[in-house]
């Protein structure tokens, strides 16, 4: 009887495996780039039951269906502003390059936000000089002031910034705060009771619910400031000191723009907002926009709203775009094979192909798999610096001195499709090389990665490195 009931469960336990492998392999690749796909059918073919447990935690790329009505939603309370801001004198760009306006109309058509003239952008790199500049925009705030972090922390960095807040609201400003559940983790349940006390209107993305289940490991990664809906900042840092990770001090580059684009920070800030609280910021959040300069620049939303990973189709085009210089930086690097093989094809081309990112070690699976790609993109001609000075955390592009990208999004699947990400597309000349000159600081705090060097690397590395390779997708 024992034999045959350990012949019973061995018979099911083979059958219940191979049936999750069989119906496993027409889902999975659904709305999954091929990359991605491989994967986790790599996972369920070798551990069927626990590659099917992750893969109903964390496996479907894609919003809930009440979250994608919400955003619907928001898109047609919001249509009527269409027409009121592009028809404004003034707010008509500066014309690019022939050779960039197809980026230009690739941005516009994913995001359905135009390239607007008009603006003064600022590209900043001091941490403390950044916060500094975001307070004296508090104070001079008399409308609404909205926030949107991955990581919004409570401690001697932020107090000064939360006390401006209380102040605002005290001579009557809106303010909204939103932060992301997972990356604010650890400060959520003090920081969101102590925000309501002062009168700010806080809430959490993208949080766990019981009644609407969701993934788990959808983040929205943003990093947003929008004061009276015409002083906006986007970039890689969040609100929290630069040293908050023990052993790490972080480096980063923010872009602040005063002009008609803000607007469309503010939508995209809106748009979060009215996902998880179902409350319109209101019109009077979008005032009509004042010309602050001369700077073309556009704001390119990233999701899994959209099917189209959206900054992973830009940043392959301006790869492709490049006729002499580009140059990325980013802390996290797990390419698909689109920009794989765009970043080495353009270097085998003659472009001056660099990719700078940080030499550290923080997080082990995604620096030994982003490490993975350095031969071959060594060998192609691309040329790696990694960043020694700090920890690395600006994610920029910049391409042949006259476009440049400045936002939250690495350069890795996870920030393409999985996390709410902003970008902000400045068609600008003296912008693009304002943006080299930081570049040329990483460089020069860097260590270039040699490829006879590379190569001879210890085989224990090659090898964990390869082996964390093949999980990267899920990264």
């Amino acid at each position: 009887m024992p034999e045959t009931s350990w012949l019973h469960w061995g018979t099911l336990a083979i059958v219940s495996d191979w049936a999750i492998r069989l119906v496993m392999l027409p889902i999975v690749p659904i709305r999954r780039s091929p990359e991605a796909a491989k994967g986790w059918l790599l996972l369920i073919f070798f551990l069927p039951w626990v590659g099917l447990a992750a893969y109903l935690l964390i496996g479907r790329p894609r919003l809930p269906r009440w979250r994608i009505e919400r955003l619907r939603e928001f898109i047609e309370l919001v249509e009527p502003l269409r027409e009121r801001f592009t028809a404004l004198p003034g707010v008509e760009p500066l014309p690019v390059l022939p050779a960039y306006e197809p980026s230009v109309r690739l941005s516009t058509d994913l995001s359905q936000l135009p390239n607007l003239g008009g603006n003064a952008v600022e590209l900043m790199t001091d941490y403390a000089g950044i916060l500094d500049r975001i307070l004296a925009d508090i104070e001079k705030a008399r409308e609404t002031i909205h926030f949107c972090y991955y990581i919004f922390s409570d401690d001697a960095t932020t107090a000064p910034l939360i006390a401006a807040l209380e102040r605002a609201v005290a001579r009557g400003v809106r303010c909204r705060v939103l932060v992301d559940a997972f990356g604010s983790r650890r400060t959520i349940s003090a920081l969101i009771p102590k925000l309501r006390s002062l009168g700010i209107d806080a809430r959490v993305a993208l949080p766990f619910r019981w009644r609407k289940p969701e993934r788990l490991d959808l983040r929205n990664h943003r990093k947003i400031v929008v004061i009276d809906g015409r002083i906006g900042y986007t970039g890689s840092q969040n609100m929290v000191s630069p040293d908050f990770k023990p052993g790490l001090t972080y480096s980063e580059l923010v872009a602040r723009i005063e002009g008609p684009t803000v607007v469309q920070l503010q939508l995209v800030f809106a748009a979060d907002w009215y996902e998880e609280t179902a409350e319109y910021v209101g019109e009077a959040a979008f005032p009509l926009p004042r010309i602050a300069g001369n700077c073309p620049a556009q704001i390119l939303p990233n999701g899994p709203a959209s099917s189209t990973q959206r900054a992973q189709r830009m940043v392959v085009n301006l790869v492709y775009a490049a006729q002499r210089r580009i140059v990325i930086t980013t802390p996290y690097f797990i390419p698909n094979q689109a920009l794989q093989e765009a970043m080495e094809t353009a270097a085998q081309r003659g472009v001056r192909v660099h990719l700078i990112v940080d030499h550290r070690k923080d997080q082990f699976m995604v620096a030994n798999a982003q490490r993975s790609y350095y031969e071959s993109l060594l060998a192609a001609g691309v040329h790696i610096h990694a960043y020694r000075e700090a920890f690395l955390h600006t994610k920029s592009v910049s391409v042949d001195g006259e476009i440049a990208w400045v936002g939250s999004c690495n350069m890795d699947m996870r920030s393409f499709e999985l996390n709410e990400e902003v970008i902000a597309l400045f068609y600008s000349r003296d912008i693009a090389q304002r943006l080299e000159g930081i570049e040329a600081g990483y460089m020069r705090g860097s260590e270039q990665v040699e490829l006879d060097a590379w190569r001879r690397r210890p085989f224990h590395e090659q090898l964990v490195q390869n082996l964390t390779r093949l999980v990267s997708p899920l990264l």
